[in-house]
């Protein structure tokens, strides 16, 4: 009887002081899964550009988009937040940033019938280590914050690797026109290229507030 009232004792302390889970970040890893599933939708469509792959990435979108608009609505209606709200805000807008970019580039390209080459796919697989890398930052952030600046700081790597790689494809696409159709085709080129350096530019910037977070609250 003695024990079994201080079990029911100890598991109430237990409960009272254990850490409640942070709505906000399961929010954002909500959000952050769904962007990572969403750009391995467009690498599948960089391979393969049909239908299929183009609907997946726009369904990523909207469910990603339907995820930050109830965040918001949380915290509009929630009066204190474990972390700052700006900082959540600002952080759930980078991530959504990612898909955006991805959803406008498959877009554009389709509108402008552009192809995917060598230069997309790489830019598209980087996007995707991006996305993995802040997705695995925003699971591991309450309970191991240097792991999860660790991912934060890889995402920002990537996006100097990008950089690199955008302005060689850049250099490769002004070289030698011999037509005005050569010239067109390089400045719808040009245009899907932006986009994809601006989405890899938004996991940077993801990973940017996450080791905010980290330093601030962790």
């Amino acid at each position: 009887m003695a024990i079994s009232i201080l079990t029911r004792t100890s598991d109430r302390l237990k409960s009272l002081f254990s850490r409640r889970p942070n709505l906000f970040i399961e929010r954002l890893i909500e959000q952050a899964r769904l962007v990572e599933e969403g750009t391995d939708a467009l690498t599948s469509y960089m391979k393969k550009p049909n239908n299929k792959n183009a609907t997946l990435i726009r369904e990523y979108e909207k469910e990603a988009d339907e995820v930050r608009r109830i965040m918001i609505d949380e915290l509009n209606r929630t009066f204190v937040t474990p972390i700052d709200r700006e900082d959540l805000y600002s952080l759930s807008r980078a991530i959504d940033d990612i898909l955006d970019y991805a959803y406008s580039t498959v877009n554009e390209m389709e509108m402008l019938k552009v192809e995917p080459n060598e230069y997309l796919r790489e830019m598209a697989d980087m996007l995707k280590l991006g996305a993995e890398e802040v997705h695995l930052a925003m699971e591991r952030i309450e309970n191991h914050p240097n792991v999860a600046d660790s991912h934060a700081i890889r995402a920002k790597g990537i996006e100097n690797r990008m950089e690199e790689l955008y302005a060689t494809a850049i250099a490769d696409l002004f070289k030698n026109p011999e037509d005005l159709k050569d010239v067109v085709n390089m400045l719808k080129l040009r245009e899907i290229y932006r986009h994809m350096l601006y989405a890899v530019r938004s996991t940077e910037q993801a990973g940017n507030i996450i080791s905010d977070i980290v330093i601030k609250f962790y």
